[in-house]
């Protein structure tokens, strides 16, 4: 068997300091922590709060567009409905103009809970924000929108 040819560790070490996938990713999963330990006392993830409030609208969406937004499959979707779903907190039910489709809407303990989220994720955002400095949350934002 061939000896495979070795990469450089300065390579590896390019690579780290470099990735924009890695440097990302390593952020998300600190922030994620960050707002999953927030969110805690609510028994909610940051995943599920998005979750939730994605469906915060005025007319029911469809399964379709709420995947759309949160960049997932819908099978992905479905799995993350589940447990919302069985406390109660969202429903599911079929549009009455297209039986085949199905429309997602908040039941009244499902707000109430966003409510109690929403004063969270204010608090989290005004202590996080400053860490960007001066327009730098913007900048972030518009950045992150700009690659996906």
């Amino acid at each position: 068997m061939s000896k495979m040819p070795s990469i450089p560790f300065e390579t590896t070490l390019h690579v780290k300091d470099t990735c924009l996938c890695l440097h990302v990713q390593r952020a998300a999963r600190a922030i994620a922590r960050r707002f999953d330990e927030a969110l805690r006392p609510l028994d909610i993830t940051n995943g599920q709060f998005s979750l939730l409030m994605s469906l915060n609208r005025p007319a029911p969406p469809n399964m379709g567009s709420v995947a759309s937004l949160l960049a997932m499959d819908r099978t992905t979707l479905t799995a993350a409905l589940k447990p919302l779903e069985r406390r109660g907190l969202v429903e599911s039910f079929p549009d009455p103009e297209d039986r085949r489709t199905r429309r997602l809407r908040l039941t009244q303990e499902g707000e109430a809970l966003l409510s109690r989220a929403l004063p969270i994720w204010k608090a989290l955002h005004e202590a996080l924000d400053p860490v960007l400095g001066e327009g730098g949350p913007h900048r972030l934002r518009a950045d992150l929108l700009a690659l996906a």
